[in-house]
């Protein structure tokens, strides 16, 4: 791999596998140190080692909507590794399905809090504590649920909708000195989707032109593009990633 983000820290949150730990090894791949953050202490402590243990990254569990622990975590890469040049905001939860019309309002106020408030409050911190001084990328995870009707998962998608306008609102505010960007998935095969596709997801693939679903890397790919100065003259975009279903009419 190339060493494109030699001398740059990431923060990725949701880290402690799926996704986020695909993206966290990607950019360390890359050349990169990452803080990697979730609930769970025990599968993050797995996760750095996977990582390639404290020279490469470190660990502060928490859940990713609280202040103290936005505030613990970004303390924790300064201290580590002297930065805060990338953040990726991985963190979404999907605690219900079913028509939104019998939603629960306190589930959809925690999808709120997590899904969007949470994004919002990782991007303040991190530029107060270094990128509004030195700079840097941002990257927030969507979903193809966010960019059309989303039957089961609607209310999900529409957390996710919101997050993909707050990245190009962001991207407005924060340039010229940080670049905001997304990536919206379709289905990827985690624990997370699981229920989207399993026990049929031959099925479930049919309906995707290239003729599988995502996995993690191909969402690590994208989101390492974005970070990098590659993407260095995009900004404010959300990147399908799709595998082309959505130009048929899937999700």
């Amino acid at each position: 791999m190339t060493s494109r983000f030699g001398g740059r820290t990431a923060i990725v949150t949701g880290a402690s596998r799926g996704i986020g730990l695909a993206i966290a090894q990607r950019l360390v791949d890359e050349g990169a140190r990452v803080c990697v953050t979730a609930r769970g202490a025990e599968a993050l402590d797995e996760a750095v080692r996977a990582l390639g243990g404290p020279d490469h990254a470190i660990a502060v569990p928490g859940k990713a909507d609280d202040p103290a622990h936005q505030d613990a975590a970004i303390a924790a890469a300064l201290d580590a590794f002297g930065s805060v040049d990338l953040l990726v905001n991985n963190t979404g939860i999907n605690p219900v399905y079913g028509r939104m019309i019998d939603l629960d309002p306190a589930a959809a106020r925690k999808m709120v809090e997590v899904n969007v408030l949470s994004a919002i409050g990782w991007v303040q911190r991190a530029h107060k504590a270094w990128m509004g001084e030195h700079g840097g990328a941002i990257v927030n995870v969507s979903s193809v649920a966010g960019t059309k009707p989303a039957p089961g998962i609607g209310f999900y998608g529409a957390t996710k909708a919101m997050l993909s306008h707050i990245t190009t609102e962001l991207a407005v505010e924060l340039a010229p000195s940080v670049r905001v960007n997304g990536v919206a998935p379709a289905v990827v095969k985690t624990k997370f989707a699981s229920a989207l596709y399993e026990g049929r997801e031959e099925q479930v693939a049919a309906g995707y032109p290239l003729g599988r679903l995502g996995v993690p890397e191909d969402v690590a790919g994208a989101v390492a593009f974005l970070l990098s100065e590659d993407a260095a003259w995009v900004t404010g975009r959300t990147l399908v990633l799709d595998g082309g279903v959505t130009l048929t009419g899937g999700f």
